[in-house]
């Protein structure tokens, strides 16, 4: 019988340290037999978001330990691992560097392939550790660091059809909760004092909401939610905003992400399947929202299972399964890229004064 091949992923590109254990499955979906996380979540709670030295130290703490954790749930054998798979970029690059050294190494040792993966592909692939999704597809990433559409066409064939020009969704998430002073991380905070508020009470700003085609901007409505604190003296007021916030974030992706689905369907008039992606795929509101537009535009809809949503190691290690399949890997002197982007065409449109 044919060994089945195994995949050893490694991710650090932020507050996160993930090794994940992932054996090939044939047609079937590939099985993962560990997926680790270690969290730094109390590390910086007190900050209010990631401080980079003390999360590349948490990783170098850390790496080691949860390696042989997923190892040993696993039960895979150093050995009997066919490739090393590491996050390379987009992230911090000194955290980055911790897991992509050590990934090299472990290859190195191993003499076995190393391949090097963009953290964003591992979330555009992620929801195929769940369910059977064929090329083409719309994607829609959203996370603390990301929010973007784009179409895959195949592995390693992205076009990017839109981007927020400022904010990322999760950042917009994260600095409205801690403009209310719920703390790190905001998004779960923002979606639980929302289900007790008045989402209609505080009218906020939809930036380039009508134009700018699928891309999308958030960095107004966070300073209208400072503009609007001064007003928040009750719980119930704080209640009413982040509901008012979520609500607005609601209209905004809808309207975009059909706006998306038309741009997508000038490519690929037949493909009628959209996939979320991201830790802020994991917001229920969102999902539903989502999933309503979804039957309206009698499109299918994927979203990957919630431990899955945010970074990890599984889907770093489901990238380097399909690249290791194509015999795609890379040389040991491949370094961290902290702005690398999936569609490498793609215009950068960040930063104040950009005209769409």
């Amino acid at each position: 019988m044919k060994k089945k091949t195994i995949i050893i992923g490694i991710e650090t590109s932020c507050d996160e340290t993930a090794v994940s254990i992932l054996r090939d499955n044939g047609k079937n979906r590939p099985k993962i037999l560990s997926n680790v996380v270690s969290s730094q979540f109390e590390v910086h709670k007190k900050f209010g978001g990631v401080v980079p030295d003390l999360a590349a130290r948490a990783h170098l703490d850390k790496i080691d330990i949860m390696t042989k954790k997923a190892l040993k749930i696993s039960k895979v054998k150093l050995k009997d691992i066919d490739a090393v798979a590491a996050t390379a970029g987009p992230g911090l690059i000194v955290c980055l560097s911790v897991g992509l050294n050590f990934a090299k190494a472990l290859s190195l040792s191993l003499k076995k392939p190393f391949i090097a993966v963009n953290h964003l592909e591992g979330h555009a692939l992620s929801p195929k550790l769940n369910f059977n999704i064929k090329y083409p597809y719309l994607l829609f990433l959203i996370s603390g660091g990301h929010t973007q559409y784009l179409t895959v066409k195949k592995l390693g064939d992205y076009k990017r059809l839109g981007t927020t020009i400022d904010d990322a969704l999760g950042e917009a998430f994260d600095k409205t909760a801690k403009l209310l002073n719920l703390g790190y991380p905001g998004g779960p905070k923002i979606e639980e004092l929302a289900k007790n508020g008045d989402e209609n009470r505080f009218v906020l700003p939809k930036p380039i909401l009508n134009r700018g085609g699928c891309n999308l901007s958030f960095a107004g409505l966070k300073t209208a939610i400072l503009r609007t604190k001064e007003f928040i003296k009750t719980d119930k007021d704080k209640n009413d905003l982040a509901a008012s916030f979520q609500k607005t974030v609601l209209d905004i992706l809808y309207k975009k992400t059909k706006k998306a689905i038309e741009q997508h369907l000038e490519l690929y008039p037949k493909n009628r399947t959209l996939v979320v992606a991201g830790g802020v795929a994991a917001n229920k509101q969102i999902r539903i929202n989502l999933k309503k537009l979804c039957q309206d535009e009698k499109f299918k809809i994927f979203f990957p299972d919630l431990k899955l949503c945010t970074d990890n190691a599984a889907m770093i290690a489901l990238a380097g399964l399909e690249r290791y399949k194509k015999k795609k890997f890379d040389k040991h002197n491949f370094e961290a890229n902290p702005r690398w982007q999936l569609d490498s065409n793609a215009k950068f449109l960040k930063g104040a004064g950009v005209k769409i």
